[in-house]
């Protein structure tokens, strides 16, 4: 039995429904734990961050990627002891792609104020 039945979940509902090229899960629960709304709770996954790109974002908007991932772990969402926050980031390929141009772009500005800082 696995120590992680919500987030095995989590992933292979994902992995089927949206074909994901990026799936990244982070079980947040543990600094979450301490808080009132957790208080009595035995479970140790109630708190996810997820990171999703997949090409079924394509042509939606945000509400509407967030509401099919919704609807995919609504048995998690309603469970007792099931998820409790839920954080998304949903993204196409196209959208992954250009961040981490972007990303590589703001890298290679820092590296250079520091170049000309130095002389």
């Amino acid at each position: 039995m696995s120590t992680t039945p919500i987030e095995d979940s989590i992933r292979l509902k994902l992995t089927q429904s949206l074909n994901p090229s990026t799936l990244t899960i982070h079980n947040d629960s543990s600094l979450h734990a301490h808080h009132a709304a957790m208080r009595g709770s035995l479970s140790q996954e109630t708190h996810f961050r997820l990171e999703i790109t997949s090409d079924a974002f394509r042509s939606k908007m945000q509400p509407a990627r967030h509401r099919m991932v919704y609807a995919l772990l609504k048995e998690e969402l309603e469970k007792e002891g099931g998820i409790h926050a839920l954080q998304l980031k949903t993204r196409t390929r196209e959208e992954e792609e250009r961040q981490r141009i972007r990303e590589e772009q703001e890298k290679g500005e820092r590296l250079a104020d520091v170049d000309v800082e130095r002389a």
